[in-house]
């Protein structure tokens, strides 16, 4: 991420556990994403184990708010519970969110987006990769720029990995990088970060 002319690498780690969360601060991490079940890309985690994490570490958390694994078109019943859950966060001292909500048509959902946005409130967001599952990127992320509560995207560019989508993080870097912070994700690891 560029900051001021200058190359500022800023690396957030996503953990699913309080002893992920611990490590990753010990071995260098600047910011955690905290969410539960990895494996099915991150759903939103256990509030005692926020709270754990929230006492032990020092650095920077944000939390995902995804109530189930699967595509992000959510109803009724699972909006209300993401507010809900929001709201159990902003309790603990969470400041940052993570969450993404898509329409059938495989774009961002601006009236239910609006709906979460006005709970987080005036904390901040990151909308996450689902991103990566619309069909014009470029034109989502100007959509996305309407809501001051969504800071940063969470993309690989459209791609399965980030190192695929080097060359898309990079025009949205220039796009949009004074309005969002372009977070880089999508097997990123020690062996290919540079």
């Amino acid at each position: 991420m560029r900051n001021n002319g200058s190359s500022l690498l800023i690396k957030e780690a996503c953990v699913g556990s309080f002893n992920q969360a611990c490590t990753a601060e010990k071995l260098g991490a600047n910011r955690l994403e905290i969410c539960k079940d990895l494996h099915l890309d991150g759903l939103t985690p256990k509030i005692d184990v926020v709270k754990n994490i929230i006492n032990e570490v020092s650095i920077p958390i944000k939390v995902m708010i995804r109530p189930r694994p699967g595509n992000f078109i959510y109803n009724e019943h699972e909006i209300s519970k993401m507010e809900k859950e929001i709201d159990q966060f902003k309790a603990i001292g969470v400041k940052e969110f993570v969450f993404g909500v898509l329409t059938e048509t495989d774009a961002i959902d601006i009236e239910k987006i609006n709906r979460l946005c006005s709970k987080i409130y005036p904390l901040t967001s990151t909308f996450h990769k689902a991103i990566d599952y619309t069909k014009d990127i470029t034109k989502q992320i100007k959509l996305l720029s309407k809501f001051k509560e969504i800071s940063s995207i969470l993309t690989s560019g459209g791609e399965k990995t980030a190192l695929e989508g080097k060359h898309k993080l990079n025009m949205f870097t220039k796009k949009f990088g004074n309005r969002f912070k372009i977070i880089a994700a999508g097997s990123i690891t020690e062996n290919n970060l540079k």
